[in-house]
């Protein structure tokens, strides 16, 4: 299998307290990896290593087959690897040009600002990645009319245009209404058709189930089960879900 991330043998304590016991989770290329499990189970201490933010108090991270020790969230941006968070880190009041290249801005030969480029990338990215057909949304719209799932997709189009490798999508539907949803899940598949790798973190087993190649349960911080979404339904993975978090196992 060719694995664009390989997590081995993963720990991680906060004082008394376990997160992470012997984790082993990987991603390969052009597929997504919904990560499910309840409060508490692992989910955000496993990615907040992958993304740099803490370091493994033991275990392996591979990237592209190669060893990363010490990973900074800098230096998992260099590599490929980017996040979408929840609160979406847009700029609200900015037009949608403006995001899109915010902090990796076009120039001209001058070294000044290249409005016109940026807008025509904009505005080919809205047609070609967003699926925006609305002559109401142009590259010069203000982000802040733009629904929730909108935004979330600007985001995900964003990383994309910027070549990032592995997108990490975290609790992406949170406060989303039904039809923001689904434009942000079909946004989503879109990762894949791109060609790119994803992890798909959310409560929403359903929501998991309609996006990802394979799904990982976390439970109190070890893997409880991996399953193919080919291979199970999505009663079938909701069950196996309940027993774990009554039982701690499958079993």
């Amino acid at each position: 299998m060719d694995y664009i991330l390989e997590m081995r043998n993963i720990s991680k304590r906060f004082g008394e307290v376990e997160a992470l016991r012997q984790v082993n989770f990987a991603v390969a290329r052009n597929e997504v990896v919904g990560l499910v499990g309840d409060n508490g189970a692992g989910k955000s201490t496993l990615i907040k290593i992958v993304t740099g933010y803490y370091q493994p108090d033991s275990g392996e991270v591979y990237f592209n087959r190669q060893k990363v020790e010490g990973l900074s969230v800098a230096e998992a941006r260099q590599l490929g690897i980017e996040t979408v968070y929840q609160e979406r880190a847009l700029a609200d009041l900015q037009t949608l040009w403006r995001n899109i290249f915010m902090g990796r801005e076009l120039t001209t030969h001058f070294g000044f600002l290249d409005a016109k480029m940026m807008k025509q990338e904009t505005e080919k990215l809205m047609i070609e990645s967003m699926g925006f057909t609305s002559t109401a949304v142009a590259p010069d719209s203000v982000v802040r009319t733009f629904s929730g799932g909108e935004k979330q997709g600007v985001a995900i189009v964003r990383a994309l245009h910027f070549d990032a490798e592995l997108i990490i999508l975290d609790e992406p539907t949170m406060g989303l209404s039904l039809s923001e949803t689904r434009k942000l899940l079909e946004f989503a598949r879109g990762i894949k058709r791109a060609g790119k790798s994803c992890v798909f973190i959310d409560h929403n087993v359903f929501h998991v189930y309609s996006v990802a190649d394979r799904v990982v349960v976390l439970d109190r911080g070890a893997v409880a089960g991996e399953f193919l979404t080919r291979d199970i339904t999505v009663d079938q993975l909701v069950d196996k879900m309940y027993r774990v978090a009554q039982t701690g196992s499958l079993d």
